[in-house]
């Protein structure tokens, strides 16, 4: 049993993660400064979830964890090419809290609404 507070928090851990996220990849854009069509293809992915995570479908949070795992691979493999970068060290933060808080959140809230349909 997780109580709603807990909920709500991984809830806006989540959010607070996917907005860091997104922001290490427009900085790391930034410092590429490559054409508009991959600043739009490193973002639009994370955002894509956005609107479903608003209206708190765990199935937008599911999928949202798939696509972690390609950001993860990606900034691994930067991070091996220089492990003392920051952007990719605070992406690499960012896509671990993003893809764990994102999955607390959908297993305690689906057990939040498992409890609520059984008490009805």
């Amino acid at each position: 049993m997780v109580s709603s507070r807990t909920v709500l928090l991984t809830r806006q851990f989540t959010f607070a993660c996917l907005a860091c996220l997104v922001g290490s990849q427009l900085i790391a854009s930034a410092a590429q400064q490559p054409p508009l069509l991959i600043w739009v293809l490193r973002v639009a992915p994370l955002l894509i979830f956005f609107p479903g995570m608003l209206a708190d479908r765990l199935r937008s949070y599911i999928w949202l964890c798939f696509v972690c795992l390609l950001y993860f691979v990606t900034l691994v493999l930067r991070l091996f090419a220089d492990p003392t970068n920051p952007i990719a060290i605070l992406g690499m933060a960012s896509v671990v809290g993003l893809f764990v808080g994102a999955m607390l959140y959908v297993r305690w809230r689906a057990q939040e609404l498992r409890e609520v349909s059984e008490h009805e």
